[in-house]
């Protein structure tokens, strides 16, 4: 798995599902603000002129020559929560995110959030 650090030589490298099918390209990563280690990134799909940011798990997710695997289909990815390419994740959205995957969410003890952009 790639660091956090070095998303600036991942960004715009392919992300394909399991089954090697593109979902689209890589933005950027969002980790875990309890363990400050990567856990989503988000994906740029959609039509040139409708592009939007959809957010994919990390968790078994492999590196290739050029390209990003990740264990979920290209389908539940493309159905997942998303921002504009523009956009942050608003925190009241966080838990739909980690709810789209049937991943356990919980805020920070004193409910701070549980992801950052890197």
């Amino acid at each position: 798995m790639f660091e956090a650090g070095d998303i600036r030589e991942w960004r715009g490298r392919d992300v394909v599902d399991a089954d090697g099918h593109k979902i689209g390209t890589l933005e950027s990563v969002y980790v875990d603000t309890a363990t400050d280690e990567p856990f989503f990134a988000t994906v740029t799909v959609g039509l040139p002129t409708r592009h939007r940011l959809v957010f994919v798990p990390l968790t078994g997710a492999t590196v290739g020559p050029g390209y990003l695997k990740v264990a979920y289909s290209k389908k539940l990815v493309k159905d997942a929560p998303s921002i504009g390419t523009d956009g942050v994740l608003p925190a009241e959205d966080e838990e739909a995110v980690f709810g789209h995957y049937e991943l356990g969410y919980a805020p920070g003890a004193s409910g701070e959030r549980r992801l950052a952009r890197r």
